[in-house]
Parts: structure tokens; C-alpha cells; sequence
């Protein structure tokens, strides 16, 4: 019994000394609490080059991390074991997160750059007074087309990818909420259809979608349709802006039927360690200036109305991607619906997936 306890001991007084240098090396190198600041965000999905102005700024220390999904982010931020001080969760994961205890709320004295954001844009169903985020960028989910490949068809709507004439012309991202949403769009059902008859019919419509599916993939979609490895993409807005940038024969429509409107929002995780550098970084990246930097790095719609002004007006006027809210009526926000929901649309995807096969 003395032998194991020396042993814990040993144990212990290593693990303390281990932390104690660690700690001590953090800080010769100016990682402490109070001068990092840890933001966790999709890929590629700010300018580098605003990270350095900020830390040039504030003399606070960015560290970038990345996911590539809202139930990842989620699940990381739930386990704990790492410090986030600012998240860019999307609108449904908010609610999510917001039921499950994950975020802090805002100060709104902090920052005063919101003043700055389209009212539009604030006050929305998943955070009503944005009590825990503050809109980064917004969008659309549609299809980009290459009318050339397509002999000069047109494409207007969900349904058209069902052609004959389209096999093995379609790529599509890998996300159960687009695939699904497109199958019960395509039926005139709601994107948040709960209705399990419902969304198995979405699902054997999808079934039937197959021999057109060339390849169901990730962020490599935008380089494959720029090289014009197929003729059809179902993509987010930004992405699409990006695509027809490196290839003008492009074309982007939101389908007639119906989409998504999706917002991504900048929030302070429960894990954080420097809410006031946070609070900072949230209001730098409200800065009208930052944010039409940002905007144009990325490719997506900024929700800050000041920003428009710095944009070039191609951009801003383009209503692909800049719509008039009086023609986005019929899209949807994504609804948190749940976790057994979410687990039946994942399942329903994944046996698409499999169908396939």
C-alpha cells in the first residue's frame, strides 16, 4: 500500500511539474489567459490577413482552429477539454447550444459596431435580441450550372436535376440537411419536415436521383466544377460566388421551389477564458471596413449594411448572391429539430449514401 501510494505521489508531483513548466513556457511566449485568444471557425473562412491587423491592434494572440460541421463544433465545445472563446456556429446549432447550456451571453456595451448590422439580420427566431450571437455572414443554398455543358439548358429548379439527360452530371456537398432539404423542397415540403412519411418520400425520390449523382464531396466540389468535371453543383452561395469567379460559364440560381437561407453567427462558447478579448475580436470583425475585407476574402454575403459601401458593385448589386428580401420569402432558416429528428435525417442520408453504392 506505501509502494502505491509513493507511486500516486510520484505520479502526481510529475504531472504538476509538467504543468507548471508548461505554463511558464506559454508565458515567456505570451500565451497567457488574458493576451490569447482561441476562435474556432468552417475552414477557410476569414482573412489571415485580419487576424494579423487584430493582434497588431490589440496585442492579443489568435489562435485559429477549424471544424468542418455544426454537430463537430458542437460536440467539442459540449466535451470541455478545450478553451474556445469565439465559435461561428450556424443558426440551428445557436438553438442547440443555446438549450444545452454551451454559450455566454453578450455584452452588448461591448460592442458597438452591431449598430452596424442590417436589422434584417438581427432579432431572429433562434436568438431573439441576439443575446448570444451576432451575425458574421448569410446565404443560400442553390445549384450552380454550366450552361455550355448543358447544351444551353437552364436550370430554375429542384427538379430539373432529375433530367435523364443529366446522368452522371451532378456533384453535391456532403450535408444531410442540404441533400434531404433538397429532396422535400423538390415535393413542396418544408425544409424542417418533421413528417416521417414525408421524409421518406423526399427519400425514394432521392433514390431515383442516383444515376445522375456523380460524386457526393466535400470542399473539393468548387474545384471540380471550376474544372468542369461535371455540369451541376448543389452548393452554399459562397461557394458558388468562388466557383464562377475561377470560371465565368457558370451560372448560380436559387431553385423555385424553395431553399435555404442560412445565417453563421459569432458567439462566445461556455469554454471561454478571455471573454473581454472575445468581445473585442467580435466587435473588430464588426467594423464596417473588416467586415467588406472579410467579404471579399471569403466569397460569402456580409449582413453588415456599412460594409456594402466598400464593396465593389458588382458584388453588391449581383442578386444572385445579394438578393432583395422581398424574392427570398420562400426559404427557409434551418429549425433546431432535435436530436432524435436530426439522427433519423442523418440515417435517411446515410442510406442514400448507400444506395448509391
Amino acid at each position: 500500500m506505501r509502494k502505491l501510494i509513493s507511486l500516486f505521489a510520484a505520479v502526481f508531483f510529475a504531472s504538476f511539474v509538467l504543468l507548471y513548466v508548461s505554463s511558464q513556457l506559454n508565458k515567456a511566449e505570451g500565451y497567457s489567459g488574458k493576451n490569447t485568444l482561441t476562435v474556432y471557425n468552417w475552414g477557410d473562412y476569414i482573412d489571415p490577413e485580419l487576424i494579423k491587423k487584430f493582434e497588431k491592434q490589440t496585442g492579443i494572440k489568435v489562435i485559429y482552429q477549424t471544424f468542418d460541421s455544426n454537430e463537430a463544433m458542437m460536440a467539442k465545445i459540449a466535451q470541455g477539454g478545450t478553451t474556445f472563446d469565439v465559435a461561428v456556429p450556424s443558426e440551428y446549432a445557436i438553438s442547440k447550444m443555446k438549450e444545452d447550456g454551451l454559450l455566454i451571453p453578450l455584452d452588448h456595451s461591448k460592442l458597438p459596431n452591431l449598430k452596424y448590422i442590417n436589422p434584417r439580420f438581427l432579432n431572429l427566431s433562434f436568438d431573439p435580441g441576439n443575446k448570444y450571437s451576432v451575425p458574421y455572414f448569410w446565404g443560400t443554398v442553390g445549384i450552380v450550372y454550366n450552361p455550355e455543358m448543358l447544351g444551353g439548358k437552364k436550370i430554375t429548379s429542384w427538379n430539373d436535376l432529375w433530367d435523364k439527360d443529366l446522368r452522371n452530371q451532378i456533384l453535391l456537398v456532403d450535408g444531410a440537411r442540404e441533400v434531404i432539404g433538397m429532396g422535400l423542397n423538390s415535393l413542396h415540403y418544408s425544409l424542417n419536415d418533421t413528417n416521417k412519411k414525408h421524409l421518406q418520400e423526399a427519400k425514394k425520390k432521392l433514390d431515383r436521383l442516383t444515376p445522375n449523382v456523380k460524386a457526393i464531396v466535400g470542399d473539393e466540389i468548387k474545384m471540380l466544377l471550376v474544372n468542369e468535371e461535371a455540369a451541376i453543383g448543389v452548393v452554399w452561395s459562397g461557394d458558388a460566388a468562388e466557383i464562377i469567379a475561377e470560371n465565368d460559364k457558370l451560372d448560380y440560381v436559387v431553385p423555385k421551389e424553395g431553399s435555404n437561407l442560412w445565417f453563421d453567427n459569432m458567439v462566445i462558447p461556455k469554454t471561454a477564458k478571455n471573454i473581454e478579448g472575445a468581445h473585442q475580436f467580435i466587435n473588430f470583425m464588426l467594423d464596417p471596413k473588416n467586415a467588406a475585407q472579410n467579404a471579399e476574402y471569403v466569397g460569402y454575403s456580409t449582413p453588415n449594411e456599412k460594409a456594402l459601401d466598400y464593396l465593389p458593385k458588382e458584388v453588391t448589386e449581383d442578386k444572385r448572391f445579394y438578393p432583395d428580401f422581398e424574392s427570398v420569402g420562400n426559404l427557409e432558416v434551418y429549425e433546431n429539430l432535435g436530436k432524435r429528428m436530426l439522427a433519423y435525417y442523418n440515417e435517411l442520408f446515410l442510406q442514400f449514401k448507400m444506395h448509391r453504392k
